[in-house]
């Protein structure tokens, strides 16, 4: 579904490179990990696969189509859905509105999408009430959780994620990653993750770990 060919990025500087000649490839019905310490660059490398950003060099293919050939505004608007760990949900609205807002934007086809994104945000924790609420007085955790659903509810076939579960407790985290899976091997989803958390990477089909400035598959 996605790969990468010779992936290059750096910031100022290209002798002092983030990482060089990548060459990945995720699968659909998988979900991967992107294992690393902070600051070795995993959420860099997450933009540039959810066309946020563009690498220096090298070029990556959706469906065996370089995305800029798809053109970046139309990936990310109809093949991939980004969970960012600041969550970027809109203040001035409840949780609910930024769920159809999304889901409009998208065009996910479904007949009735108030009840499909109420269903979805109770499967995580967050019922009518809490829904209806700004979003601006929710806590973190439950911030969270409703840009994990206004993603999922896109119904894109490629979901990356940054930090998804970095807010959220223990038993909530093991709710959201068991989510992920069900989403990935049932609706054959390509699920990718960036973390730091060991116990979330393992849960994971496939994990490539970013070290000394390369990825290595490490399962």
């Amino acid at each position: 579904m996605l790969k990468t060919k010779d992936i290059g990025y750096w910031y100022t500087n290209e002798q002092d490179f983030l990482y060089q000649d990548v060459d990945l490839t995720f699968d659909a019905g998988k979900m991967y990990a992107i294992l690393g310490a902070s600051g070795s660059g995993k959420t860099t490398f997450l933009s540039l696969i959810a066309g946020l950003d563009v690498p220096k060099v090298g070029h990556i293919y959706y469906n065996d189509q370089d995305i800029h050939s798809i053109g970046l505004r139309n990936y990310r608007k109809n093949d991939v859905s980004t969970i960012f760990q600041s969550y970027n949900l809109l203040p001035y609205m409840s949780a609910l509105d930024n769920v159809l807002t999304a889901m409009s934007i998208c065009q996910t086809p479904v007949d009735n999408k108030k009840e499909y994104a109420l269903e979805h945000l109770n499967k995580v924790g967050i019922d009518e009430l809490l829904a209806t609420k700004p979003v601006t007085q929710l806590s973190g955790g439950q911030q969270q959780r409703v840009a994990i659903v206004r993603s999922l509810c896109c119904n894109h076939d490629l979901i990356v994620a940054d930090e998804p579960t970095g807010n959220l407790d223990e038993q909530t985290s093991q709710d959201i990653v068991s989510l992920f899976q069900k989403v990935a091997h049932e609706q054959k989803k390509c699920i990718i993750i960036v973390t730091h958390e060991q116990d979330v990477a393992k849960k994971c089909d496939a994990i490539y770990e970013l070290k000394n400035k390369q990825f290595d598959l490490v399962k």
